[in-house]
C-alpha cells in the first residue's frame, strides 16, 4: 500500500497528464460549472464584473464592424460568448466540457441569442481562413504542453481570415515567483469539489525548470486512487513573442490584461494582440 500511495504522490514528469478529467467526470465537471457560473469567484472564470470590461475592452480594439465573426476558444459555460453577441460579433464557441457546452446551449436558447456552441477538444479543431478574430481567455494558453501550445496556435492561425486578429493572455514571471511550494491534507468526510464520496484528499505544488508550475491533487476514497495534474507555463516577454512568431502571427499590440491595463513588468499576466 505504501508503494502504491507513493507512486502518486512522486512528482510526474513535466506536463504528464491527469487520469481524471475535472472538465467531463461527472461529479467534477459540476462542480467546475458552478465555479464558472459564481460571478464573484475566479476559480474557473473571472469575475464577473471583468467580463463586462473585458468585452467593452475588446470591442474597441476588434470592432465587430471589422471584425464581424469571432471564435471563442475555451468558452466554457458561454459568459464570455453572451456578451460578444450582445454586442454584435457573430459568435462560434468551442469547449472540451460537454457540461459547459449543454449548459451554454440551453442558456443561449432561453435568452434567444444564434450561438454556434461545438463540443470538442481544441486541439482538433479544423477551421480553415472562417474567423475574422479569435480570443483565449484566462491564461488556458499556457496549460498546454510546448507543443499543445505549437498546435493550438497553428490551428487558430488556420482558421483565421488574413488579417484576422487573436486575443489572449498567460501567467508572468510575475506569478511563478509568486507560487509558493506547498503540500497539505485534508479528510474530506462528507465528500467535497473532488468527490461526492468520503476521501482522502492530497494537494501540492510544485515549480519546475522553465518557469512551469504544477497545482497536484489526489483524490483517495476507499476503492480509487485518481490525480489531476493542472499545468501552468509562466512567460517572459521574449519566451512568449518566441512562440507566437513561431506560428506565424505578427505581434500587435502588449497589454497588462484582456481588460485593456497597460503593460508592465510587475504585472501576473500579460495579454497579447497578434494578427495573421
Amino acid at each position: 500500500m505504501y508503494a502504491k500511495i507513493a507512486k502518486y504522490l512522486a512528482c510526474p514528469s513535466v506536463y504528464a497528464p491527469s487520469d481524471v478529467s475535472i472538465w467531463n467526470d461527472e461529479h467534477i465537471s459540476k462542480q467546475m460549472l458552478l465555479a464558472h457560473l459564481n460571478p464573484d469567484c475566479e476559480g474557473a472564470s473571472r469575475k464577473l464584473s471583468f467580463i463586462e470590461d473585458s468585452v467593452a475592452w475588446i470591442k474597441e480594439i476588434m470592432p465587430c464592424q471589422e471584425y464581424p465573426a469571432l471564435l471563442d476558444v475555451g468558452c466554457g459555460p458561454g459568459l464570455y460568448a453572451e456578451r460578444f453577441y450582445q454586442a454584435g460579433y457573430q459568435v462560434t464557441g468551442i469547449d472540451y466540457s460537454s457540461r459547459s457546452i449543454e449548459y451554454a446551449k440551453s442558456s443561449a436558447k432561453r435568452k434567444g441569442l444564434d450561438i454556434a456552441y461545438v463540443c470538442q477538444d481544441y486541439l482538433r479543431m479544423d477551421y480553415e481562413n472562417t474567423f475574422d478574430c479569435a480570443t483565449f481567455i484566462y491564461c488556458d494558453y499556457g496549460a498546454l504542453s510546448t507543443a499543445n501550445r505549437g498546435l493550438i496556435l497553428q490551428n487558430i492561425y488556420r482558421g483565421l481570415k488574413k488579417g484576422g486578429k487573436l486575443l489572449f493572455d498567460v501567467f508572468s514571471l510575475e506569478m511563478f515567483h509568486d507560487f509558493q511550494e506547498t503540500q497539505t491534507w485534508q479528510i474530506c468526510a462528507d465528500g467535497g469539489f473532488w468527490s461526492p464520496e468520503k476521501h482522502l484528499l492530497i494537494s501540492g505544488q510544485y515549480k519546475y525548470p522553465q518557469h512551469v508550475t504544477l497545482e497536484k491533487t489526489t483524490i483517495i476514497t476507499e476503492d480509487s486512487i485518481r490525480t489531476s495534474n493542472i499545468w501552468n507555463t509562466c512567460f517572459s516577454l521574449e519566451s512568449l513573442l518566441e512562440e507566437v512568431q513561431l506560428a506565424g502571427f505578427k505581434k500587435v499590440e502588449l497589454f497588462g490584461d484582456v481588460a485593456g491595463q497597460s503593460y508592465t513588468t510587475d504585472r501576473r499576466t500579460i495579454a497579447i494582440l497578434l494578427e495573421k
